[in-house]
């Protein structure tokens, strides 16, 4: 009715193509009962608990604008659990939209016209688009076959124009945890270049062989960004946050002033009580699920890296091409993501094994059964 709109469409939207994950997601709502790989939600409610004080929180009027950083005990409930946890206090904390708003906030007040920005490939989907959005360039280092983020990797993909680093640990697609020892030389490295880190760490409750150091005890220049959309299953309530210098932090904050304003204020309430509330027991039930996942794939013949943690596993593709395998896979019903969603490369296929038992028992014998068709 309204004729051709496309001229109105910024360059920055034209150079963003749609998220391969929503894709499959928006596919899933066409199909009739699919076996599920491919969403990274986790599988388990909100705790009743939580429930509770968000409902409380509703029924007692909280419902209005919050400070644009959040609420200041949460806040600073934040900062006490970071000390307790990783034994170092950020300068300074605020509450955002999930975070993917944190994120977003960070390439935002610290990525302008021209900056490099190293991203790792394998990447989350947002990085690289991020990026660009803010007029950057995104610079990737490889982290292929074994998906091990280093020193070494990132130096020899950097260049002149590079200012900002980001890392994620535990991974998503990989699952690939980079260990401390290893993180302190990254962070050696990012002090001699004078970087500024970013360090999505929402996953680091999900670590199942070592522990989940955090990059922001280890190096002064560095936003963290954490949120309760993995550990609490609070994934739709949209809370995150992020932690680091006072000046960077203030920055972001003044950009959320004119975008998302603040978190939901009922959902900040329920954040606080997450923090004072023992989840550890999920990451217990993930591990299994990971070692189980693991079991299958391998004795059908896939090869892949053993993930160290989050909830993902990214093998190879049979045949070579994550899309033209993720293709045949929704032929038997099974929705996983190719490779090229998250990466310049179209080798792997990521699954999610955040799921039900029974749900990973079948997709198990979809995947052996995709797998027996293909030369070993």
């Amino acid at each position: 009715m309204g004729g051709d709109c496309s001229k109105f469409l910024a360059d920055r939207t034209l150079r963003i193509e749609a998220s391969g994950i929503r894709k499959i997601f928006d596919l899933a709502a066409t199909l009739k009962s699919p076996v599920d790989f491919s969403i990274g939600q986790p599988d388990f409610d909100v705790p009743d608990m939580l429930k509770d004080t968000a409902v409380a929180a509703i029924r007692s009027g909280f419902n209005r604008y919050t400070p644009s950083p959040g609420i200041p005990e949460l806040r600073r409930a934040i900062i006490e659990n970071i000390a307790r946890r990783h034994g170092y206090r950020p300068e300074a904390c605020m509450v955002t939209c999930g975070t993917s708003g944190a994120l977003a906030l960070a390439v935002w007040a610290c990525v302008g016209e021209g900056c490099g920005v190293l991203v790792p490939d394998p990447y989350f989907v947002s990085y690289r688009h991020l990026v660009t959005m803010a007029g950057g360039e995104p610079i990737f280092y490889d982290t292929y076959p074994d998906f091990s983020a280093s020193a070494e990797r990132i130096e020899a993909a950097a260049a002149p124009r590079c200012r900002v680093l980001i890392l994620n640990s535990p991974s998503n697609p990989t699952g690939a945890v980079i260990p401390e020892r290893t993180l302190r030389e990254i962070a050696d490295l990012a002090r001699s270049r004078d970087w500024l880190v970013i360090s999505d760490e929402v996953y680091d409750m999900f670590s199942y062989d070592c522990g989940s150091a955090s990059f922001g005890a280890l190096y002064d220049k560095t936003i963290v960004v954490n949120g309760f959309s993995k550990a609490a299953a609070m994934t739709g309530w949209r809370v995150g946050y992020a932690t680091g210098p006072a000046e960077l932090i203030e920055g972001m904050c003044k950009l959320q002033q004119f975008t998302f304003v603040n978190a939901p204020a009922p959902m900040q309430k329920a954040a606080l009580a997450a923090l004072e509330t023992d989840l550890s027991g999920h990451a217990a039930a993930y591990r299994r699920k990971r070692d189980r996942i693991c079991e299958g794939l391998s004795e059908a013949g896939y090869s892949f890296r053993r993930p160290g943690g989050a909830f993902y596993v990214f093998p190879e593709a049979p045949g070579g091409s994550g899309e033209a395998f993720a293709a045949k896979a929704i032929g038997e019903n099974l929705l996983i993501v190719p490779g090229g969603a998250f990466s310049r490369r179209d080798t792997h296929f990521r699954i999610s094994y955040a799921a039900p038992d029974d749900t990973i028992e079948k997709g198990l014998a979809i995947l052996a059964r995709l797998r027996r068709a293909f030369p070993k």
